[in-house]
């Protein structure tokens, strides 16, 4: 029958055809002859409890005497049950993590030996492993090459004028940028005449810490480059550190540095320096001294072997010790730099001024008598070897505290 009024141009009425409702219907009311593959409504969007309460439902194996088509060619409805895995089959285990051994091998080379008689033999093809003294030497180099991070403060330090203050900011900040690259700051924080800016290199200017100190909130803008800083350091050309200069040719008045001041400076030196090693003055009492101690973060005690310079040293960590706090843990991990003043010395002399410092401070070390270190430039290659290993080795105990 057509029906020539509707849109579907079949001779098939719509009505007549078979629906999910009326297939249900005939299986209600003939269930013999319905389809054995019937699933029930909804039965594909009921997720189970749990195991206990849903069970797993016999195939349909239809009815004696019907003729329904046989239950292995329907297909089967799946309803997964949540609960514990099944257990592993008697005589299987669980597989271990792989132990493979990796491709790559062990960092094992050995450099040979670069100095000396040994080194010599290694030139001439002749491969030969490196003295004590050499691996000694490797070591502390590696030691002072190290970067850390955030900027550090060594502060030099000894309240008697004289004591090798200068030449040992001078030494330390020449073996941390030759080894460890990297901006590095010799900053002379004297009001009294300090020498920092007689014993280096002068750039191309003659600016110190006073011209800086307007500047500072100019340098700490978001905006500002590094190298505009270059116009108040001086940088050395031969041991690439950098000197902040005193004024030594004005009276203490006229280059007062308030705490404030410091810090401000402080600020500065440690956005654009990775290390800063301040060469203290004599006047423990002044703000500038307290604010550097308060910046510290390794303590460096400098003497030479005259017995007021390590007694006044020794005052000093004892003064800090009985503090207590911070300023006990500075003085308990100082570092004691002993140098040689009068050629006519001993090792021996240096030496035992290094082990009465003993009880006060991490570790002291000597340096032997060298004269590149007593008047004129300091320049590290102008020293002889042996001053230079000293040197290394001390460098080596003070970054070992940062």
């Amino acid at each position: 029958m057509t029906d020539n009024n509707s849109d579907w141009g079949l001779d098939v009425n719509p009505g007549a055809l078979p629906t999910r409702a009326r297939r249900r219907r005939e299986v209600a009311a003939n269930p013999v002859a319905g389809p054995s593959s019937e699933v029930p409504r909804f039965a594909d969007r009921v997720a189970p409890e749990s195991a206990d309460s849903v069970t797993a439902e016999p195939p349909v194996t239809g009815v004696p005497g019907s003729s329904a088509p046989s239950p292995a060619a329907a297909p089967s409805l799946a309803v997964a049950a949540s609960g514990p895995a099944a257990p592993t089959a008697p005589g299987r285990q669980q597989a271990e993590p792989s132990t493979r051994k990796s491709f790559l091998a062990a960092d094992t080379t050995r450099v040979p030996a670069e100095t000396g008689f040994r080194g010599i033999l290694t030139k001439l093809g002749i491969r030969i492993a490196p003295s004590q003294r050499e691996l000694e030497e490797r070591a502390n180099t590696r030691a002072v090459s190290q970067h850390w991070p955030g900027p550090r403060t060594i502060s030099v330090v000894n309240g008697k004028g004289g004591a090798n203050k200068t030449p040992t900011t001078v030494m330390l900040s020449s073996v941390f940028a030759r080894n460890g690259g990297g901006p590095v700051l010799a900053w002379d924080n004297n009001e009294t005449r300090g020498t920092l800016g007689w014993r280096t290199e002068q750039g191309p200017h003659s600016a110190t810490v006073m011209d800086l100190l307007p500047q500072t909130a100019q340098l700490l803008a978001p905006s500002a480059q590094s190298a505009l800083l270059a116009r108040y350091v001086h940088h050395q050309t031969e041991d690439k550190y950098d000197v902040l200069r005193s004024k030594p040719d004005v009276l203490a008045s006229e280059q007062k540095v308030t705490a404030d001041n410091f810090d401000d400076l402080h600020e500065v030196a440690s956005k654009y320096f990775r290390l800063n090693v301040v060469d203290s003055g004599n006047d423990e009492t002044a703000e500038r001294w307290l604010r550097m101690i308060h910046h510290t973060d390794q303590l460096v005690i400098a003497t030479t072997t005259l017995e007021e310079h390590a007694e006044a040293g020794a005052l000093l960590l004892e003064a800090l010790q009985a503090r207590g706090g911070r300023y006990a843990e500075l003085s308990q991990n100082a570092v004691v730099i002993v140098s040689q003043s009068d050629k006519n010395g001993t090792a021996a002399q240096a030496q035992e001024i290094a082990d009465g410092f003993a009880q006060l401070a991490r570790c002291a070390v000597t340096i032997p008598y060298d004269t590149a270190l007593h008047k004129g430039r300091i320049r590290w290659g102008s020293l002889r070897p042996a001053t230079q290993r000293a040197w290394l080795s001390a460098a080596a105990g003070v970054a070992e505290g940062l």
